[in-house]
């Protein structure tokens, strides 16, 4: 039997939004990776609204992979939009992938740039 790494992706995602949910003091902000990119958002749930995103797509982002270095980049970025936002505290949503890599790095950046969460 073959292991689906999607589906149990998606099962632990389903997990982790049940108890976490971004309000309009505290938005919500999701990761998510392919093997290309990097995106992330900052998700008001209540209103149902994306307040800004980034992702390696944008021309401030130099590093177009997915990896650590544009992950930084991305983390970086959106923290200078939640800035300019008024956002200072978030909800981390890592999208039922693991804290380690990619995604630490982020998390890592945007705390760098003032976010707290």
């Amino acid at each position: 039997m073959s292991i689906n790494r999607k589906s149990i992706r998606k099962r632990i995602h389903k997990r982790v939004r049940r108890k976490i949910s971004g309000t309009s003091q505290r938005p919500r902000l999701a990761v998510h990776y392919s093997n290309q990119h990097i995106y992330a958002q900052i998700i008001d749930d209540e209103a149902g609204a994306t307040l800004c995103s980034a992702s390696t797509l944008n021309k401030e982002v130099t590093t177009k992979a997915s990896n650590e270095a544009a992950a930084t980049q991305v983390g970086e970025l959106i923290a200078k939009k939640a800035k300019d936002s008024k956002i200072d505290t978030l909800v981390f949503d890592r999208g039922g992938h693991s804290y380690h890599g990619k995604v630490k790095a982020l998390a890592e950046a945007v705390r760098e740039g003032g976010i707290k969460f």
